[in-house]
């Protein structure tokens, strides 16, 4: 029982924790503060004192400490964005159009703290145990906690320094380094985790993935990557009017509080630019999910059990090469870890890790609807088969006495799930039309038959996928702009097009190393061995899934006894995987391998569980040899095998080079001749763009509208200002079917380099060779500089 004499130090604590947050405050109102001051001030008054005051709420729903450290973070990250959302809502209603500048949010971030402070009171629970931090000055560190750090600080040192060398166009040799030791770090766990906490492994963990993750979204000096580019987009808009309209575009980006008012009340309170908050913040705070899958498992399975199924999640290609690319879905997916943190810890009373879930779930809601959509999906499928698990056991029991177990999983929390869903989507933001779009898609593939492909992703199930060629899926990107072209006017005439073939471009493979050619030596063809390995590992993961799930459920010899509620879980989101395999259009607009991520927070214990069953055979050794299978897998996804052998294609992460890169990457280049076009609208150029290059003789001035088209992303770059400065507008569609005759082409660095065009069709990349000669035959070039070209 926690005596009065402890709870008056803990009232006072918290009260010098209240003070300090204040004073931290003031020094983020302070002109000319230092940047380094500046960005801990704003960071500790937003996001960390909220979070330590979190604790004790945290402890309500979770029973160990490194489980309510890790909900206490992410329940700080909910709050921030309540309250700026809060106060976005408010001080307009006051007649104060600007609600998102610094001095209102620095005044909402301290009086919050002050009612959070008020409203959780220091908990009396004795369970709740005492606070990591208070520990440290008492008690040595955790073993490990040096080694780990030994080798996880400068590795992720190295993740930062490597990305940067190559954005300078040096080598990749820091980069490569950084990964080996993120490899290293992985096997240094592995071999100690029985003698180490749990803490002390998510430590480790978590160091890792921040390594792994600032490997890609370091790359490049501008925003690289596919949606976070249209993401920073709502950023901006947020930013520059200082509010966040939520009626001004009904785009579900503008719903996801995650990408508009959590990073612009972090740029304005910390004074880091909002696309390092994109770039570094959201990543590191990602990276929390690895430490909350192995907290998940834990709770219910051993530690080498929780261990491996961290290090699969974190394997999983869609982890390091696409995540760092969606940050409203990695501040989602970091509350989805929390929910199965709580939902796995029996250590609490069961109405109050309820009433957690449907808070966290909240903000899931706000901060991804896709995301949202498929938890809803899972929570109620995996309600209906424990249903009908109930009524199987009524069943088998037939009238035994005693009451039936229930799983977690309610009709109220479905229900509510529901509610919060269409609320948001609905009345609240209006986002709701890419749902509908999306079903009603669906539904005509049900009743007609799917009239077109789905992603290529699907050839990676084993629910009946199946692979489309280049070639094919080219086709299919020249039929679907045939047809467009009814829709258009002032486009060349197809017997002109037709002259200028577009065929598909094959993916460039890195040169073998000396390793693999001398392996090719031997005669293993390397390549085909590298493309093997990867397109294998994918139904590997599956198989283990299927053979964890089984003998957990029926073996004899169990490796972990899941909880009830992971078994369904697990079969709702395995149908939900299921039923995306089979249906064009939701492969497409939800992706098959970032829905597989998600599973993983569900089910990577059976995969782990699926990997140890297999090699029970070896008695003793059969868990190193699981471990050592584990590591070998997530060498080779990551690229450590590639980038030792060659014979592989480049990765953005490794490479200065590749299909990402071609058309993710952010050039300079093109910025500039972004820039350079601007420069000559008749209003002249956007604040801060610098004049055009000497270099380039002067062009015609760009009067009235201007229609740009180009290839990669528009959303990028300066493409969403000169839209909106000369009222044209900006596409994607640079195939030469859709060229205007009146618009302006801007050819990058890779198509005027190489002579190839990588487009986004369903849901998948599609790379052709670009006939530049049919735009010389065809309009005047105005601009060429460093690989980049302008034609009208």
């Amino acid at each position: 029982m926690i005596t009065p004499r402890t709870m008056g130090r803990r009232v006072a604590g918290r009260r010098t924790l209240v003070a300090g947050a204040l004073a931290a405050g003031a020094v983020v109102l302070v002109p000319g503060t230092p940047a380094v001051l500046l960005a801990a001030a704003g960071l500790w008054l937003f996001l960390g004192a909220p979070a330590v005051l979190m604790y004790d709420v945290a402890g309500r729903s979770v029973s160990t400490r490194d489980g309510r450290l890790l909900i206490a973070v992410c329940l700080g990250v909910v709050w921030a964005m309540a309250v700026a959302l809060a106060l976005n809502t408010v001080l307009p209603l006051a007649g104060m159009d600007r609600p998102l500048t610094r001095l209102p949010l620095t005044l909402a971030a301290a009086g919050s703290l002050v009612l959070l402070a008020a409203l959780s009171p220091p908990s009396d629970r004795q369970g709740g145990g005492v606070p990591w931090w208070r520990t440290l000055r008492r008690e040595p560190l955790p073993a490990g906690t040096a080694a780990v750090l030994a080798l996880g600080v400068p590795t992720v040192a190295l993740a930062v320094a490597g990305a940067v060398r190559l954005n300078n166009g040096l080598g990749s040799q820091v980069s490569f380094a950084a990964l080996t030791g993120v490899a290293l770090l992985v096997v240094l766990l592995m071999a100690r985790h029985a003698r180490w906490s749990s803490p002390v492994v998510e430590l480790g963990l978590f160091l890792a993935a921040v390594a792994l993750l600032l490997l890609t979204s370091l790359r490049g000096w501008g925003l690289s990557g596919h949606d976070i580019q249209r993401e920073f987009v709502f950023f901006r808009m947020t930013s520059d009017a200082d509010r966040w309209n939520v009626g001004g575009y009904d785009d579900p980006y503008n719903a996801c509080l995650s990408v508009t008012l959590l990073p612009t009340a972090l740029e304005r309170l910390t004074g880091i630019p909002g696309m390092y908050v994109f770039k570094a913040l959201l990543p590191v705070l990602f990276a929390l999910a690895v430490p909350l899958v192995h907290r998940s498992v834990r709770n219910v399975a051993p530690k080498l059990l929780a261990l491996l199924s961290a290090v699969f999640f974190m394997a999983f290609p869609a982890f390091f090469s696409d995540m760092t690319f969606l940050a409203r879905q990695e501040v989602a997916f970091v509350l989805l870890g929390c929910v199965m943190v709580v939902l796995t810890d029996t250590g609490r009373p069961l109405a109050n890790r309820r009433f957690m879930v449907m808070a966290l779930f909240c903000g899931i809601v706000i901060s991804h609807y896709s995301t949202t959509y498929i938890l809803v999906t899972v929570f109620a499928l995996a309600f209906a088969v424990d249903i009908a698990w109930r009524l199987a056991s009524r069943l088998r029991r037939r009238g035994a006495r005693g009451p039936v177990a229930r799983g977690f999983v309610t009709l109220w929390m479905v229900a509510g799930m529901a509610v919060a869903t269409v609320a948001w989507t609905g009345p609240v933001t209006h986002t709701s039309d890419q749902l509908h779009s999306t079903v009603s898609l669906t539904v005509r593939d049900l009743v007609g038959g799917a009239a077109e492909q789905g992603s290529s992703d699907t050839a990676y199930s084993l629910f009946g996928g199946h692979v489309v060629s280049p070639q094919q899926r080219l086709d299919d990107f020249r039929a679907e702009a045939v047809e467009d072209r009814s829709e258009r006017g002032g486009l060349y005439p197809m017997a002109v097009v037709d002259d200028y073939p577009t065929p598909p471009a094959e993916q460039q493979n890195l040169p073998l190393t000396s390793a693999g050619r001398a392996i090719q030596d031997l005669g293993v063809d390397v390549s085909a061995v590298n493309e093997t390995v990867r397109q294998s590992v994918a139904r590997v993961l599956q198989v283990l899934l299927a053979v964890g799930f089984v003998t957990a459920l029926v073996g004899r010899r169990r490796v972990f006894r899941p909880q009830r509620d992971q078994v369904t879980l697990t079969v709702g989101m395995t149908v939900v995987i299921a039923v995306l395999t089979v249906l064009p259009q939701l492969s497409v607009d939800y992706g098959l391998l970032r829905s597989f991520q998600q599973g993983l927070f569900f089910f990577a214990p059976f995969v782990a569980a699926g990997m140890l069953w297999i090699f029970r055979w070896a008695g003793r050794a059969g868990p190193p040899v699981a471990c050592a299978v584990t590591l070998a897998i997530f060498v080779d996804l990551t690229g450590v095998v590639p980038k030792v052998l060659g014979g592989y294609r480049p990765q953005l992460h490794l490479d200065n080079a590749g299909q990402y890169y071609d058309m993710y990457y952010a050039h300079p280049e093109k910025d500039a001749a972004v820039g350079w076009l601007e420069a000559r609208t008749v209003d002249g150029p956007g604040p801060g763009l610098a004049p055009p290059p000497p270099a380039v003789p002067p062009a015609p001035s760009l009067v009235g509208q201007v229609n740009v088209q180009t290839d990669g992303p528009t959303s990028g770059y300066g493409f969403q200002r000169l839209e909106d400065r000369n009222r044209g507008a900006v596409k994607d569609d640079l195939y030469p079917a859709l060229v205007e005759r009146d618009a302006y082409v801007l050819l990058g660095p890779t198509a005027v380099k190489k002579g190839e065009v990588t487009v986004f069709s369903r849901g998948d990349l599609v790379t052709y060779r670009y006939p530049v000669a049919f735009l010389d035959a065809m309009k005047d070039k105005l601009y060429s500089s460093e690989g980049t070209e302008i034609f009208r």
